[in-house]
């Protein structure tokens, strides 16, 4: 993985945009179990979804024998859904998102944890990328426009501390949560992103902000990001403590 200089993770000139904050942190999630993303993965989802376990979207043969059933839930449950993409969700239901009251934490291991709003964050340096997004269950969406924020101008005012090695992204659909490396984090194609297709995310896909990393597979890309907490080693994900893989890169291991 490439090296990164802590120094260059300079304040912006927003600074003093940053409201500094001292509330409680998240409880963390344990447990870390590898295996095989491709083929455990794919079982272990269509297992939950057999057993009911909040799937909201099949593929074109599922949907075919289910559309009566499943149209309505569509039409309630997702509304601004783009062509090609299937949501999933773990409760049942996505969270919303008020722009007068939303704010992202960012804390743990940092010299000064801060609450941003929704304009605060779209004050930092914008960052566009145009890259594809690929499920482990075996579907894709090609040239997917993004647009949001680097994690090195996103960090630079929080200043990590030195023994800050991972970020852990915690979900308003609680107890979504996923983690990566600090130099993951750092890859130049990986963002916050809070537009896609050059308009506002929409809830079904994780307004007001996710995660993009397109070098993995989507379940990598927490939506509906509300916290954002830097840690010395990654937390196992959702997905991680069921037995998929915590290194979810396309095609195997990165490097």
């Amino acid at each position: 993985m490439a090296a990164y200089d802590r120094r260059a993770l300079k304040a912006p000139s927003l600074n003093e945009a940053v409201s500094p904050t001292d509330s409680q942190e998240v409880d963390a999630l344990e447990g870390n179990t590898r295996g095989d993303v491709r083929r455990y993965g794919r079982r272990t989802f269509l297992l939950t979804t057999m057993a009911g376990f909040s799937s909201l979207f099949w593929g074109n043969a599922v949907w075919s024998q289910a559309s009566k059933i499943v149209l309505p839930i569509v039409d309630v449950l997702a509304p601004g859904l783009r062509p090609g993409w299937r949501i999933y969700a773990i409760s049942g239901h996505m969270p919303t998102f008020d722009r007068r009251t939303w704010r992202l934490r960012i804390d743990g291991l940092v010299e000064r944890p801060v609450e941003l709003t929704y304009d605060q964050l779209l004050a930092l340096p914008r960052a566009e990328q145009v890259s594809d997004f690929h499920c482990v269950t075996g579907w894709s969406v090609d040239n997917v426009h993004w647009a949001g924020v680097r994690f090195r101008d996103l960090l630079a005012a929080v200043r990590p501390t030195p023994d800050a090695e991972a970020l852990t992204f915690v979900s308003a659909e609680r107890p979504y949560v996923d983690s990566l490396t600090l130099d993951e984090a750092l890859l130049p194609d990986v963002m916050l992103a809070y537009e896609m297709d050059g308009e506002p995310l929409t809830r079904a896909h994780g307004a007001p902000v996710r995660l993009v990393i397109p070098e993995m597979y989507g379940y990598k890309g927490v939506k509906w990001v509300e916290q954002i907490r830097l840690a010395p080693v990654p937390e196992a994900g959702y997905w991680e403590q069921r037995g998929w893989e915590k290194d979810a890169w396309i095609g195997g291991k990165h490097g």
